[in-house]
């Protein structure tokens, strides 16, 4: 799976064990960071214990699993599958500035508004606070749900911490004292895979789930403003599997705080929509954009563009822009356009593994077990069982009769 994001003049992408990061506006040398040749954990500090929960290791253990840039594109994170949480400063050049370590794999990272920490979302379901400013501090505990985080998000002012689990929940907790829940928003009927606090409406929250639907939110009561349900939008006929489930993989809103954008795993197409500037929280479909192949993530970059990235090495990203009430591709010889293709084209072997695999979601999907029609199947077969032995005992009992009789019948002796 490949994941990008653009911040300030940097287009960054990530897949399989490695993090480019393209300029925009220059055209200069990409910077290029490969966990598998990173700083490897110390045996004493690693202590030869496999965390609980974390599952089989994997062969591919420097898989980069989640990464995110702070709101200025100064700093950017990564961690991967060997439990790495590597800190990047992209100013004035980009440089790796500390390696920790975290205790579980991880789904999801989030920087705060003043850029100085990073919260870490894991598979056990605990969120952890590492420093910015202080580079080498270990991370510190801040909460915990009882089933794995899929994101995590905060509030503007730093004042919330927004996660969401496998179990349907979004929990709204103090940053400053995550004991404290101020509330929680349930509606969802399958996992929750995507929060977003949308630019310019520093008070909702937008959520997708694996249900097919984007809800909006007032975090902060837990009350829900408006829910869209994507199928009736169309998206799930593009969908070939026959059970017709799709979860929403990213929720993008673009800086202005105009437009929403919505990916669903596996559909060749991203739906839009603009953001009703009341208070109601409403999204207004706008437009869907039909691509030629399904896409690996989207990002919008400083300039409102959209940019999408493809699972194809000739025809790799794509590039729409807004005008006259319409999102239109731009040509392929746009100056930042031409920049990006040209360097993943050069190094598409990054990428080469991970096109084609399955979805990422796949396996949070509920299992509905029909406990009732196993129940009569082993009712009907003991049934069976008891007709076959009183059958078979019926069978043999006039025989012991029979023996028994002939036995008390006195003989003729004359």
């Amino acid at each position: 799976m490949a994941v990008v994001c653009s911040k300030g003049d940097w287009f960054v992408s990530s897949c399989s064990t490695t993090l480019v990061a393209i300029h925009l506006k220059q055209s200069r040398e990409p910077f290029v960071f490969d966990c598998a040749k990173a700083e490897k954990k110390p045996k004493e500090a690693d202590g030869g214990d496999k965390s609980a929960g974390d599952g089989p290791e994997e062969k591919d253990s420097d898989r980069i699993l989640a990464f995110a840039a702070s709101a200025s594109g100064k700093h950017v994170a990564l961690t991967d599958d060997h439990k790495r949480l590597v800190l990047f400063c992209t100013e004035p050049s980009w440089q790796c500035i500390s390696t920790r370590w975290v205790v579980r794999r991880c789904t999801s990272l989030v920087f705060t508004q003043a850029e100085d920490e990073v919260f870490v979302a894991d598979k056990s379901g605990d969120v952890y606070s590492f420093s910015v400013l202080e580079p080498q501090k270990p991370g510190e505990l801040k909460l915990g749900h009882l089933s794995m985080l899929l994101d995590v998000t905060l509030s503007p002012d730093d004042k919330y911490i927004i996660t969401a689990d496998r179990d349907e929940k979004i929990r709204v907790s103090f940053r400053r004292s995550p004991y404290n829940i101020q509330a929680f928003c349930l509606g969802h009927r399958e996992f929750v895979s995507a929060l977003l606090v949308p630019a310019g409406h520093p008070d909702w929250l937008l959520s997708g789930s694996g249900d097919g639907t984007v809800k909006v939110w007032h975090y902060e009561t837990g009350r829900r403003l408006h829910s869209v349900d994507l199928r009736q939008l169309g998206l799930d006929s593009e969908n070939s599997d026959t059970e017709k489930r799709f979860a929403v993989s990213r929720i993008l809103s673009s800086p202005d705080g105009r437009h929403v954008a919505v990916q669903c795993e596996r559909l060749p197409s991203v739906q839009l929509f603009m953001v009703d500037s009341g208070t109601e929280g409403s999204l207004n479909p706008a437009e869907t954009l039909a691509l030629p192949l399904a896409p690996w993530d989207v990002t919008f970059d400083s300039q409102n563009q959209l940019w999408v990235l493809l699972e194809s090495e000739d025809l790799n990203v794509l590039l729409y822009r807004y005008s006259e009430q319409n999102w239109k591709l731009c040509d392929s010889e746009t100056p930042e356009l031409r920049r990006v293709t040209e360097a993943l084209q050069t190094r598409w072997n990054v990428f080469q593994g991970s096109v084609g695999l399955e979805s990422q979601f796949k396996h949070l999907y509920k299992v509905n077990f029909d406990n009732m029609a196993s129940y009569l199947q082993k009712k009907q077969e003991r049934l069976e069982q008891e007709t076959k032995k009183r059958a078979t005992a019926n069978g043999s009992k006039p025989n012991k009769r029979s023996k028994t009789e002939s036995d008390a019948v006195p003989q003729n002796t004359s």
